[in-house]
C-alpha cells in the first residue's frame, strides 16, 4: 500500500523536527562547510551525511524484513503488538506519559569540521546510531511496520522512505539555514503543539493496527 510508504516518510519528517534533533541541526550543518560559504562542499558533505544514516536505516529495514519473512504467519498478532506500541509512544509524544529512553538526547562529540564526502558518510552513520533513542518512536514504528511485510525488498524500501523523510530537510536546511531561522524558532516555540499532532498521528495509526489485527483474528 502506498499509504505505508507515505507514513514512514512522514515519520522521517517528524524525526527531523523532534525536540532533541531540531535544536542541534544548525550545529550539525556547521560541519558541512556552510560557515565558509562553500556551497559545493556543503552539498557534497550533506549528501554524504544523509547517505550515512540512510545506509544504516535501510540495512535495519533489510534485517527486519528478513525477520518478518519468517514470522509472517503471526502478522495479525504483530499488528496488535505494533498498535499497542504506537499507542504508548503516541501518549509519550502527547505528554500524557513519559518514557525516558524515547526522550533521551546526546550531545555532539565530534570536533573536526574539515569533512570530506567519505568522512561525512561515517559521520552520518554515527548520527544514526547515537540518535536512535531520540528518534526511537518514529524509527521503531517504521521498523516494526517493515517487519510485518514479510519482504526484504519492501522492508528496505520502507526504511528508504523513512530516510528520505529525514534526509530531505537536512539537505534543504544546509542551504537555507539563515532564511529558515524564523521557521526553526516558530517550531521550537510550538513544540508542545507539534508533539501533540505527531502523537495524534501515531495514536490513530496504532489504533488502526490494533483494530485490523483483531478483525483478522476473529474473522
Amino acid at each position: 500500500m502506498i499509504l505505508e510508504y507515505l507514513i514512514t516518510f512522514i515519520e522521517g519528517l517528524a524525526s527531523f523536527i523532534s525536540p532533541c534533533v531540531l535544536p542541534i541541526i544548525p550545529v550539525y550543518i556547521s560541519y558541512f562547510g556552510v560557515e565558509s560559504k562553500e556551497e559545493k562542499k556543503a552539498l557534497i558533505n550533506s549528501l554524504g551525511f544523509v547517505s550515512g544514516f540512510s545506509i544504516i536505516f535501510i540495512l535495519l529495514g533489510v534485517f527486519v524484513g528478513t525477520l518478518g519473512k519468517i514470522i509472517t504467519k503471526y502478522a495479525n498478532y504483530i499488528n496488535i503488538i505494533l498498535g499497542v506500541f504506537l499507542v504508548i509512544v503516541s501518549l509519550n509524544y502527547m505528554g500524557i506519559i513519559f518514557i525516558r529512553f524515547l526522550n533521551k538526547s546526546k550531545g555532539i562529540k565530534k570536533e573536526k569540521k574539515d569533512l570530506t564526502f567519505i568522512t561525512s558518510v561515517v559521520f552520518g552513520m554515527i548520527f544514526s546510531l547515537s540518535w536512535t533513542p531520540c528518534v526511537g518512536a518514529f524509527l521503531s514504528s517504521a521498523l516494526i511496520l517493515a517487519s510485518t511485510t514479510g519482504s526484504v525488498l519492501k522492508g528496505a524500501i520502507l526504511l528508504l522512505c523513512y530516510s528520505l523523510g529525514l534526509a530531505i530537510p537536512f539537505v534543504v536546511t544546509t542551504f537555507l539555514l539563515e532564511k529558515l531561522k524564523t521557521t526553526f524558532d516558530f517550531i521550537k516555540k510550538h513544540y508542545n503543539v507539534i508533539n501533540k499532532i505527531a502523537g495524534g498521528i501515531l495514536l490513530i495509526s496504532g489504533l488502526g493496527y490494533i483494530i485490523q489485527g483483531v478483525i483478522k483474528i476473529i474473522s
